[in-house]
């Protein structure tokens, strides 16, 4: 990809692959979201080899705009209505499925290698979700009631929990393995905190200075600097950028009474970034590392499939809410990407020595998840008769 030409003509390849994939997915139960993985698949190197995104500078920058742009459009609707009507709701449902994940994946892991370490952090990255896949289907299928405001609340809240609990995770592991446990506390809580700050200090004058120009209605112009500016505010502070983007859309939202729709217009550019981030996405995937992690593999997919079933419906049942909802909310929140593997790529700088099988099973499952999670939770919200 040195090439600019031919990194020219791949794009505008890609772009023609997301219209093909945006009529299939119209004329098909299959959502956009794992067409565009399974094409990025076959381009990647594990096929045909024409995208090689893996630590490219390119697939670094489109999918961080592309997932900050997510956390903000979330952040949106997180407005004080939606929290007094469904914020239990969302906060009971995110702890129970992080918590129980963690837990099953932990027990299974353990029962199965006796190895303490590697329990602990397969637990802790069992919590990590996809947001980006999630609210593509969502705005694909125009959802709308109850069930989706709570799902795009627990999807908005659920990697805050996961990055707390990976901290604390990584912390305890350290420390059994005679390291300074408090270095990766310390980290953890600032990632957690800075970005917590930075989205306020970002959002509070944001919300009253945007949407002066095009009266009630923030320009292309206005969002997207507001966009680049939290991204590389977070980079530089080395925070959570989409936490930090959650934080700011939810202030903006709730203090800008004047927006008729906080950052509509980011709505209308998202989509080409979120193409070729999922493209992208599709081709990082490695197909070799599904035969490489067996039994274990298997045993971590099955446990997390599980731990996110029990935890919704644990979490739906406490809630009050309809039966067979809560199983259907764990459904759609299988997906499963790129704060997983980042999870992972840290747990593996701290432990070289569990760095393959780590890298192995999160990789293989990543694969199993992205491609099976969408159409779950496409499933979840028509069995909610919020999606048509």
């Amino acid at each position: 990809m040195n090439n600019l030409t031919e990194m020219i003509l791949l794009l505008g390849l890609m772009l023609m692959v997301g219209l093909a994939a945006e009529l299939l997915g119209r004329r098909t139960t299959i959502p956009r979201v794992t067409l565009l993985i399974i094409a990025g698949v076959a381009f990647g190197p594990s096929l045909l080899g024409w995208l090689q995104p893996a630590g490219t500078l390119w697939f670094t920058a489109v999918s961080q705009v592309a997932l900050t742009m997510v956390g903000f459009l979330l952040g949106s609707h997180l407005t004080a209505p939606n929290l007094k009507r469904h914020g239990p709701s969302v906060l009971a449902l995110s702890l129970a499925v992080v918590a129980v994940s963690v837990t099953v994946v932990f027990t299974t892991v353990w029962l199965l290698t006796g190895d303490l370490v590697l329990a602990l952090l397969l637990g802790a990255l069992s919590s990590a979700t996809d947001p980006a896949a999630t609210a593509d289907v969502v705005r694909e299928s125009g959802a709308d009631g109850a069930f989706t405001e709570t799902l795009l609340g627990v999807v908005s809240v659920d990697d805050v929990w996961g990055v707390f609990i990976f901290s604390l995770l990584l912390g305890a592991t350290a420390m059994l393995n005679g390291d300074d446990g408090m270095v990766a506390l310390t980290h953890g809580l600032w990632d957690i905190g800075g970005a917590l700050v930075l989205g306020v200090v970002l959002g509070v004058p944001a919300a009253y200075m945007t949407g002066r120009i095009s009266r009630g209605d923030p320009t292309l112009a206005e969002a997207l600097g507001l966009v680049f500016l939290c991204l590389g505010a977070a980079r530089w502070l080395e925070v959570s950028f989409l936490l930090a983007a959650v934080v700011m859309g939810m202030v903006v939202a709730n203090l800008a009474k004047h927006h008729k729709r906080p950052f509509h217009a980011i709505e209308h550019i998202q989509w080409p970034f979120m193409l070729v981030f999922f493209l992208l996405a599709g081709a990082a995937l490695e197909l070799d590392a599904l035969p490489a992690v067996g039994w274990l593999g298997a045993a971590y997919i099955v446990a997390r499939v599980a731990g996110r079933l029990l935890g919704a419906s644990a979490g739906a049942r406490g809630r009050g809410m309809g039966h067979g909802m809560g199983l259907w909310m764990g459904a759609a929140l299988l997906p499963q990407a790129g704060v997983a593997v980042g999870m992972a790529l840290v747990a593996a700088q701290r432990f070289p020595e569990r760095a393959d099988i780590l890298l192995s099973v999160v990789l293989a499952s990543t694969v199993v998840f992205e491609i099976v999670g969408p159409p779950m939770t496409r499933l979840a919200l028509r069995r909610a008769r919020e999606a048509a």
